[in-house]
């Protein structure tokens, strides 16, 4: 059994982290020792990894509720369900990328129309560019 402190430095996480996901009701708290500190286990530690790995991937608090209801009780749930909110995920993120590579090309558009000399800044490339960008945003 882990104290909050061990717990927290295995998994690598902070224990005000390890609170605040026993507030979203993510983990529990049960076993206490004889002096009231909480005890985890070697499942705690697994989930609070799950959860971790899970936020690495950009899941939603509630989304990785539901893959952690999926995993405690699988007999009443399918992979199609986990497959589900990954694929809800990886839309986001391929959503997320198209945006990125848009403002890329943006950018290095900008960045190529630009001479780069020391003259005024009166009729820098960047700027006109921008102005006109601008004129055309709703």
């Amino acid at each position: 059994m882990y104290r909050i402190g061990e717990l927290a430095k295995l998994a690598d996480v902070t224990p005000d982290t390890i609170r605040y996901y026993e507030k979203q009701q993510m983990m529990d708290h049960e076993v206490r020792s004889e002096g009231g500190f909480r005890l985890y286990s070697d499942l705690d530690l697994q989930r609070l990894r799950f959860i971790r790995y899970a936020k690495q991937l950009g899941f939603t608090l509630e989304a990785i509720r539901e893959l952690l209801s999926i995993r405690i009780d699988p007999e009443h749930h399918t992979c199609q369900e986990s497959k589900g909110i990954v694929q809800a995920r990886l839309a986001e993120v391929e959503k997320k990328i198209a945006e990125l590579q848009f403002m890329q090309r943006s950018l290095q558009h900008l960045n190529d129309a630009c001479c780069g000399t020391a003259h005024s800044s009166v009729y820098c490339s960047i700027l006109e560019a921008l102005e006109q960008g601008a004129s055309g945003v709703k």
